[in-house]
């Protein structure tokens, strides 16, 4: 029969099935579900791809936008062309039942082969026949059929000679009626979706795009909602049903929200809140970059500042700029800490509110999200799989078939920690479709994991690249993420998707790497590279363009006034102290103890009783030490003594948090006394101030961190009653105390555990920097650069001034060769050394194991308490029963994670009986790790041992942790 006559009603043969409903016995025709992808790929073509994104696949297909839009939907409607085949038709015998005597009399043996693997080797000689060349690994017709092969989210190898040849497809997949009809099936695609020849080429990252676009097309029209209403309605032919079904997939992404909308325009004033107008360095944003990025196009820029200078609002007002000239359509903005990502997400969605949009199509992507009112019910709910889409794929762990990580809608969540944001419908619920979004915040390990070989790798770079992606706090990194960031950065520049760098502590080396891995990606060389620096200065900024790697510079008189506008001292006190751990709350503390200096230098607001500080501790276990001593002796309101770090539940530190942000932020109210004993989580982007701050030794950056929360706004106060307290010495400045730990004759010691929370090299390095260099002013934010290069630099002196420092410098690169090692063993390769598509799926890590992060593998600790009545709940007053119960609503769930806290996977490596979770938490995918710590009010203090570790939950103190010396 010709395609013409296929395609009318009672034309080709409809029995085969695509979808089955174990719910209700609906059965969706296969024909119909190609159709169904192909038509959805072409609403998420007209919709949802930025224009960058389609002229970066017409590039790699060599075709124009229009032709490339054809072929995109032809594939996305092929992507399933390998459940035409006897194995995945036997899977469901109801379905099976369907079929007609003359298919199943032409099955032969039955051969059991995932759907997906076959749709690659069936796909690859069906493309051939179509006109895609078969010549090697990067051909079209290989790179087309890993692109059908790969929409469950990783790519595989196809075996040209062997698996996919054609005398093994004849004896494996069927006989003569199964391969006719998979050829119809496919001409009758072709044709729908009007493509006229087959492409000539298919770059590495096109097949990238391309995949995540099918990816994303599959499961828009795999939901439950989306095809059983068709389902359940009269046949239609193939052209009839193409005809209906492009209205309804235009309507579903619509409704998923993941169509792109145009901000109207808007006064700076209006979209910035609580800034007048522009200052000097974001003036010379506006009117400098403009004319760059539309000569040169796109590429990277670095802003570096002192914190409290307004880069965040240099980032966004650079996204916009790049967004209108460079074919991008939104903002990823990542950040390293979740706490950090929480303020920005505020900021990011008063932004985007305020330019009056009709929908606000923002998200915010990390590990905890789900304290969030952002992120909805329904991402939470468990309803169980009731789709079947076919066995699993038996190369991967994590296959989209029945098990525990299918959604009821057929979606895979990915596995791992789920992250979500506000979106007007459920599809975006996993974390691996979280970053489509639109306007998104993400911590920067989200974004890491499109480089990594985890699945689902090409959705999330289909949902980075087509946005500007802003990296805020670009410093805070180890070497091992910085690798990782560089992958991505080479990653981007190949995709033309503009960057731009924040930070208030880059060294200049940093700066250069991260520079030259988006440039090299972009297409230069190493060779072409060498020699040239792009150094944006201090304050200041640059733009590299990608096309020419030439460097455009903040003038010279805008940036030397910006410095002048927002300069500030700073006085830094070094003090030697001995350390020693508390111990019990009473006991006796000696002169030149760490905790005695502690309280010597929160005499201002002791005494007077007004003054708001910040003590920053090194670890947690010193926090806890130095709230508790400082409790002891403490008068006045409980309130105005705040303890914050990591190892409280999720909902009690992020409201702490909020609250920090809110009191000690521009607006206030602010309180007239408040001390927060803290840890390094109040160093990058907490947008607060503090009228004093004692610091434990930490390295220079850290420091200048902290250094840039002390009279932060005073700018913004000048001439303001009452908001400093008496004690305030405008001229002189805030002070700065660093703790500086030292042994019997002087030196510096630094205390067990301090190592691991930062280079020891830095700190030491920092302590000689304050202490043989008599520090005690610093001008902000003239003298930063200097000071962070000289301790974190790549050419620092500092290190080779001492044997002590040499042999700490020594194990420090050491120890930086092997992350950087580990990191590029787990990396995707870059795009011009990707051959076969399958190198980027070498390793069959899933997002649950991948890390971003050395040392960063956690658990969920889940505390629950028992009741005098014997029953058990989330909280030591009772009021939240721990949830027990086949099946757990999205409150049970929310209440139970946000009753949590990571810890180190290594904390409880042998957990007790008494600490495993319900069995029905064992079955939600959000709560399938978790290890519960139970508290018996009779014994509070009870450690319980879980491996290596001794644990308790302290009510006021959080999570205390012994580590079991036998």
């Amino acid at each position: 029969m010709s395609v013409l006559e296929d395609g009318r009603l009672a034309g080709i043969d409809q029995a085969p099935w695509g979808k089955f409903d174990v719910l209700t016995g609906a059965v969706y025709p296969l024909l119909f579900h190609q159709i169904d992808a192909g038509a959805a790929a072409e609403a998420l073509w007209d919709r949802f791809l930025s224009p960058s994104q389609r002229a970066q696949i017409a590039d790699g297909l060599g075709e124009s936008e229009s032709r490339a839009r054809q072929v995109v939907a032809f594939l996305a409607a092929q992507h399933d062309v390998g459940k035409l085949i006897p194995c995945f038709q036997c899977d469901v015998p109801a379905a099976m039942r369907r079929l007609g005597e003359d298919l199943l009399g032409d099955m032969g043996r039955v051969v059991e082969v995932s759907h997906a693997r076959a749709s690659m080797h069936v796909g690859l000689g069906l493309l051939e026949e179509l006109g895609f060349a078969r010549e090697g690994n990067d051909s079209p017709a290989v790179r087309g059929a890993q692109v059908l092969g790969g929409h469950h989210g990783r790519f595989l190898q196809i075996d040209v000679d062997q698996g996919a040849s054609t005398g093994r497809m004849e004896a494996s997949l069927g006989g003569p009626l199964w391969r006719d009809l998979r050829r119809r099936y496919t001409r009758l695609m072709w044709h729908i979706f009007e493509v006229e020849e087959a492409s000539k080429e298919f770059s590495a990252e096109a097949a990238v795009l391309i995949a995540g676009l099918v990816m994303m097309a599959d499961r828009l029209v795999s939901r439950r909602r989306f095809w059983i209403p068709l389902a359940n309605t009269v046949s239609f032919g193939a052209f009839e049903h193409a005809a209906r079904v492009r209205e309804l997939t235009w309507e579903a992404v619509e409704r998923a929200g993941l169509d792109r909308i145009t901000l109207p325009r808007a006064a700076f004033a209006t979209v910035h809140e609580g800034v007048a107008g522009p200052n000097t360095l974001q003036a010379s944003v506006l009117e400098q970059l403009p004319g760059w990025v539309r000569q040169r196009g796109s590429g990277i820029a670095v802003v570096t500042d002192a914190t409290g200078s307004g880069k965040s609002v240099n980032g966004l007002e650079m996204a916009r700029i790049f967004n209108a000239k460079c074919g991008t359509n939104g903002v990823l903005w990542l950040l390293p800490t979740t706490a950090t990502a929480d303020a920005a997400f505020e900021r990011l969605d008063r932004y985007v509110r305020a330019h009056g949009p009709e929908r606000v199509p923002t998200a915010v992507v990390h590990s905890g999200q789900w304290l969030s009112d952002a992120y909805p019910d329904p991402a939470l709910a468990d309803d169980g799989g009731s789709v079947i889409d076919g066995p699993d794929d038996p190369e991967d762990p994590q296959g989209p078939g029945r098990g525990p990580a299918t959604q009821a809608d057929g979606d895979p969540t990915g596995g791992g920690v789920p992250a979500m944001g506000p979106v007007p419908d459920s599809w975006q619920r996993g974390w691996d479709r979280a970053l489509l979004a639109q306007f998104t915040v993400a911590t920067v390990d989200q974004a890491q994991m499109a480089v990594l070989p985890v699945r689902f790798n090409a959705l999330r770079m289909l949902g980075i690249c087509g946005k500007t992606v802003v990296v805020d706090e670009a410093h805070a990194l180890e070497p091992f993420s910085q690798l990782q960031l560089r992958r991505l950065l080479n990653w981007l520049g190949a995709l033309r998707c503009p960057v731009v760098l924040l930070s208030a502590t880059l060294p200049a080396s940093t700066s250069r790497d991260l520079i030259h891995a988006y440039l090299t990606g972009a297409g230069h060389t190493p060779r072409t590279l060498r020699g040239k620096s792009w150094d944006p200065g201090y304050p200041g900024w640059v733009f590299v363009d990608a096309d020419s790697a030439t460097a455009h510079y903040m003038d010279k008189d805008a940036r030397d006034e910006h410095a002048v506008a927002h300069r500030r001292r700073v006085r830094i006190s070094t003090v030697p102290v001995s350390y020693r751990r508390l111990g019990q709350p009473g006991r006796p503390i000696e002169e030149g103890e760490r905790l005695a200096a502690v309280e010597a230098a929160l005499a201002p607001v002791l005494e007077s009783g007004s003054g708001c500080v910040a003590v920053v501790c090194a670890t947690v276990a010193d926090t806890q030490d130095t709230y508790t001593f400082l409790r002891h002796r403490w008068q006045g309101p409980a309130d105005d003594l705040v303890l914050l770090h990591a190892r409280h539940e999720d909902h009690r530190r992020e409201r702490t948090i909020r609250r920090l942000r809110h009191r000690l932020g521009k607006h206030g109210p602010r309180p007239r006394r408040l001390v927060v004993v803290t840890t390094s989580l109040l160093d990058v982007s907490l947008d607060i101030d503090v009228d004093l701050m004692v610091s434990d030794l930490a390295s220079i950056g850290r420091l200048m961190q902290r250094a840039g929360r002390l009279g932060r706004f005073t700018h913004l106060w000048a001439g303001r009653e009452g908001w400093r307290p008496p004690w305030w010495d405008e001229a002189a400045g805030p002070t700065l105390t660093v703790l500086h730990p030292v042994n019997v004759r002087g030196a510096t010691a630094l205390p067990p555990g301090w190592g691991s929370v930062e280079p020891a090299v830095t700190q030491h390095a920092t302590a000689h920097l304050l202490t043989t260099r008599a520090l005690t002013t610093l001008t902000l934010p003239d003298d930063v650069q200097d000071l962070v290069e000289q301790v974190h630099g790549a050419d620092s002196a500092f290190a080779a001034e001492t044997d002590t420092l040499q042999r700490l410098l020594s194990g420090h690169h050491a120890r930086t060769d092997r992350q950087l090692h580990t990191g590029a063993v787990h990396l995707i390769p870059p795009p011009a050394r990707v051959s076969s598509l399958a190198d980027l799926h070498r390793q069959h890590l899933t997002t649950a194991k991948a890390a971003t992060r050395l040392g960063t593998m956690p658990r969920r600790l889940v505390p629950c308490y028992r009741t005098p009545q014997g029953t058990w709940t989330l909280d030591p007053d009772g009021r939240h029963p721990l949830p027990d119960k086949p099946r757990l609503t999205p409150g049970d769930v929310r209440s139970i994670l946000a009753h949590s806290l990571p810890v180190p996977a290594a904390w409880v490596t042998r957990p007790h009986p008494r600490t495993m979770p319900p069995a029905s938490w064992q079955r939600h995918a959000l709560l399938a790790d978790t290890i519960l710590l139970p508290t018996d009010p009779d014994h509070p203090n009870e450690l319980h041992r879980t491996g290596h570790y001794e644990l308790r939950m302290d009510a006021e103190l959080g999570l205390v942790h012994r580590r079991d010396q036998h």
